[in-house]
């Protein structure tokens, strides 16, 4: 077993509990996120796998202000779940992410000669947006949750990265059911 592989390891054994804190919605789920992230960051720099290595960095950085606007919604509402609509403004620089960024890293992981440079801007981005309306417990990020680690098991499955394709066939499973059950457990914070 080299490295890479026992980090792989290190990432699912992590990623699991941050997956069911995740769906239900509890704060300690940043500090799985944290060495998760860290983890997976560390495995795709060994493999040279830019985007979803600096996306991981992103998710890290994530972790702390997810965690900070938590705290802040949960005191705020008495429910299981807080959630948060999805306004205009996020969804035009969503929008913006999602076309600007995937057009962007497409061009620059060609040049970085990445593996797959359209599945990997792609999931970028959508993970990108997935983590920002999650840390603002925006429900709809489940969906972008399902889509983007559904290109991810393809792209880990290609590359052979049994254990990552594991856990993210495990993040597909658990976004679908999490974004059932943060509709009927949720209650929505106000919005000053």
């Amino acid at each position: 077993m080299d490295i890479v592989q026992i980090i792989e390891i290190v990432a699912l054994v992590m990623g699991i509990p941050y997956m069911i804190l995740e769906v239900l919605q509890k704060n300690t789920m940043w500090y799985f996120g944290l060495f998760t992230s860290t983890a997976c960051a560390i495995q795709f720099f060994l493999e040279s796998n830019w985007a979803n290595m600096g996306l991981n960095i992103y998710y890290v950085g994530m972790a702390f202000w997810g965690l900070y606007q938590w705290r802040k919604d949960s005191s705020e509402v008495q429910a299981d779940v807080h959630l948060r609509r999805l306004s205009p403004k996020m969804a035009i620089v969503s929008a913006a992410i999602l076309l600007f960024g995937t057009g962007l890293l497409v061009w620059l992981l060609t040049i970085l000669n990445d593996s797959n440079p359209w599945l990997d801007a792609l999931s970028t981005c959508l993970c990108v947006i997935g983590m920002l309306w999650l840390a603002k417990s925006i429900p709809y990020h489940w969906i972008l949750w399902v889509i983007g680690d559904t290109i991810l098991v393809v792209m880990c499955f290609l590359a052979g990265k049994y254990w990552m394709t594991a856990l993210y066939v495990a993040y597909v499973i658990a976004s679908s059911y999490g974004f059932f059950h943060w509709r009927k457990r949720g209650e929505y914070v106000h919005d000053a």
